[in-house]
């Protein structure tokens, strides 16, 4: 495995991945973002950034719950958020998370 392939792999990870990818305007494979998806992400993003929050807690749980969801089976996130003293999953979110697992 090169150099290159390494760093190729190393890029397509982690939180920042993603967003490193947008703005540069190429996907993970090297080929480019079409314009019009480009600015209908950067328009709903700049909506996003300048809505009004409610906490970092709130937020803290809800990416907790959106991300973990996809990892941890649901009365092991339910148990960790209790234990951390977060609310425990509502039935919304185990009916739209787990729902269909």
């Amino acid at each position: 495995m090169t150099a290159e392939t390494n760093e190729v792999k190393q890029t397509t990870k982690g939180a920042d991945a993603v967003d490193e990818a947008i703005a540069q305007g190429i996907d993970f494979d090297g080929s480019p973002i079409p314009p019009a998806k480009l600015e209908l992400y950067q328009k709903v993003m700049a909506l996003e950034a300048n809505r009004q929050r409610s906490g970092v807690s709130n937020t803290m749980r809800s990416r907790i719950v959106r991300i973990g969801a996809k990892h941890i089976p649901q009365p092991e996130l339910d148990k960790m958020l209790v234990d951390a003293g977060f609310a425990p999953l509502k039935e919304k979110e185990v009916a739209f998370f787990y729902g269909g697992k």
